[in-house]
């Protein structure tokens, strides 16, 4: 039996309609289920800006909709700003003081010129570490001359604010140390190997590589105090240091809390971020703060009262869209 000509025309539209409303609906069921996903830089897996980078990596991906984010190692805060210059991370854990410098294009960033980062929360702070041992010959900053010295891996804020404080003590790394350049892990693992005689570490407290070498049997850690000379960092480096103590309680084998300079941590992207996105994350983030505790306590100090004070560069539009609705003024 043949179909009438009609009948056929009839039915090419029928089925040509039922495949344009069929993709319509998928169309519009995949962008309803797309998800953002998020890159944060972060630094390196013995300090604490990786796990608290994860922290806030899982916080983002349960709690904001339709978005993934994941925390990456990274060679941090030098790194991580130049990241989110190249478009190749969304968020990025970075020291103030770095973060002071990319906005303004000095320092590290003279060749890649301002790069527009802008703040989200202000999560904790950094105190800087100048870790020895016993035996070798290290008991203060002064001391430090002559030694094999590890500033930092190349690349982060540690490295940054080391130079500046061995400057401060009219110390230049590049003459009056032997110098080496490893992150926290690489340098607790050469001290305990006899490698290195110190070592520079700008992080939270404790931080786990420090933590494992002053628990490590035999070792007897020596913390330097290191802030004597502020005056001269905040009047060269611009006004982001200030005093802070590592208590005596933090690692094992200190007699005595230490005196050292302390400087803001931020949780940054770039000011091109969706405003709806980094009200999102900035929600989030205070809103579920103690599931970063249980990650690291260091979140503890990410509450509404401090996540608007210490930035050295300007809030986020979506970010500031939540502290004013929360009536939080930023400083």
């Amino acid at each position: 039996m043949f179909m009438g000509k009609s009948k056929v025309v009839r039915l090419m539209f029928f089925l040509t309609l039922t495949l344009a409303l069929t993709l319509t609906l998928w169309t519009s069921a995949e962008a309803q289920t797309k998800t953002n996903r998020l890159s944060i830089a972060t630094g390196g897996t013995g300090g604490v800006y990786y796990p608290l980078g994860g922290g806030m990596a899982n916080v983002i991906s349960k709690y904001v909709p339709n978005t993934e984010a994941t925390a990456e190692v990274t060679s941090a805060s030098v790194d991580n700003c130049k990241l989110i210059q190249a478009g190749k991370a969304d968020l990025a854990l970075i020291m103030a003081d770095v973060g002071y410098d990319a906005l303004k294009g000095m320092g590290r960033f003279k060749a890649s010129g301002p790069i527009p980062v802008r703040t989200v929360v202000v999560p904790y702070t950094n105190l800087m570490h100048f870790i020895s041992t016993e035996g070798t010959g290290v008991k203060s900053m002064k001391d430090l001359k002559g030694k094999r010295v590890s500033t930092g891996s190349p690349g982060s804020g540690t490295e940054v604010k080391a130079m500046r404080v061995l400057e401060s003590y009219g110390i230049n790394a590049e003459k009056d140390i032997k110098r080496e350049r490893l992150g926290v892990a690489e340098s607790a693992g050469a001290i305990k190997d006899r490698k290195i005689d110190a070592f520079a570490w700008d992080g939270g407290l404790p931080t786990a590589a420090v933590l494992d070498l002053a628990a490590t049997p035999g070792v007897k850690i020596k913390v330097l105090s290191n802030a004597e000379h502020l005056d001269f960092l905040n009047q060269k480096y611009g006004p982001v240091y200030f005093k802070l103590f590592i208590p005596k309680a933090i690692y094992p084998g200190m007699e005595a809390d230490v005196e050292v300079v302390g400087v803001a941590n931020l949780l940054i992207c770039h000011e091109k971020m969706d405003i709806g996105l980094g009200y999102s994350i900035t929600k989030v983030l205070l809103e579920h703060q103690p599931e970063l505790v249980a990650v690291h306590k260091e979140a503890q100090h990410l509450t509404l009262a401090t996540a608007a004070v210490g930035s050295s560069l300007p809030f986020h539009s979506g970010a500031l869209k939540y502290f004013w609705e929360k009536g939080i003024q930023v400083k």
